[in-house]
């Protein structure tokens, strides 16, 4: 239930304002770099060019009603519980990290902000070290266990690219911050702080904007679906259906008027074979 920071301002230079104002930088690096990247990469640009697009294709006009069910469904199912993950490991790896962060980031703010001086910050100091726990946690097992290349391709673990700068700045300043509550030691402060401003200054190179486009693009694919526009895709057709065969003769030919089901494919088992 401690408090790190009002230990630090009581037995070090670092002032209870000077935090407060790396706190402010910190959400302004957050929205500068948030737009440089969609302007950058264009990806806001391109987003509402295709709704366009599939706007012109769609086959059913979707109620302002209907629209407000599928934006609760979608900050529901993607944003609050990541459904569209279909690996429950790797589910409950990004639930840890993203509600450990979440609370590591919200508790931090009202430490520094509601309590500079109080060494017993009551849920506040609590919360701020359960969710450097369950970043810590869920990242490194994302890390060592879970990732795709790892897993799958046979990838070294100390193999660091630009992809991977997001989540390893994250890890560094959870785990700096939670051993420097611990020991009190400078070397972890200034560590601490430096893995927040890579994290949080390195937007433009790193994936953290993508956590702002994910929602959009997941509501936009679930619009597409309603209205039938499919993203410009051909329909899911029964193979069996009298008309699907009519509109594909080969069907019957190859694979006989009632074709079986081909099974799961490549999702039968986990990518183990690198």
């Amino acid at each position: 239930m401690s408090n790190p920071f009002a230990e630090l301002f009581a037995n070090s230079f670092v002032s209870p304002l000077a935090m407060q104002i790396f706190l402010v930088l910190m959400v302004l690096l957050v929205i500068g770099g948030t737009l440089f990247d969609i302007i950058h990469k264009k990806s806001a640009a391109y987003f509402f060019e295709n709704a366009k697009k599939q706007e012109a294709n769609r086959k059913r006009e979707v109620s302002s009603g209907e629209k407000m069910g599928i934006a609760i469904s979608t900050v529901a199912n993607e944003v609050l519980t990541s459904s569209e993950f279909c690996n429950t490991k790797r589910r409950l790896s990004h639930l840890m990290t993203m509600y450990g962060t979440i609370a590591f980031i919200v508790a931090t703010v009202a430490l520094v902000f509601g309590y500079p001086e109080a060494s017993d910050a009551g849920i506040w100091g609590t919360l701020w070290h359960l969710g450097a726990i369950s970043v810590m946690v869920g990242g490194y097992w994302f890390w060592f266990a879970i990732r795709v290349d790892v897993a799958a391709e046979g990838t070294k673990l100390t193999d660091f690219r630009q992809a991977d700068l997001f989540v390893v700045s994250l890890l560094a300043m959870t785990t700096f911050g939670f051993i420097w509550s611990i020991t009190g030691a400078m070397l972890f402060y200034i560590l601490f702080m430096v893995s927040a401003l890579v994290l949080f200054g390195g937007i433009p190179w790193s994936k953290f904007a993508h956590m702002f486009f994910k929602p959009a693009a997941a509501y936009q694919k679930k619009i597409t679906k309603a209205d039938e526009s499919r993203e410009n895709l051909p329909a899911d057709y029964d193979l069996s259906d009298p008309e699907t065969q009519r509109l594909f003769p080969d069907i019957p030919t190859y694979m006989g008027e009632n074709p079986e089901y081909m099974g799961l494919g490549i999702k039968r088992e986990a990518p183990k074979h690198y």
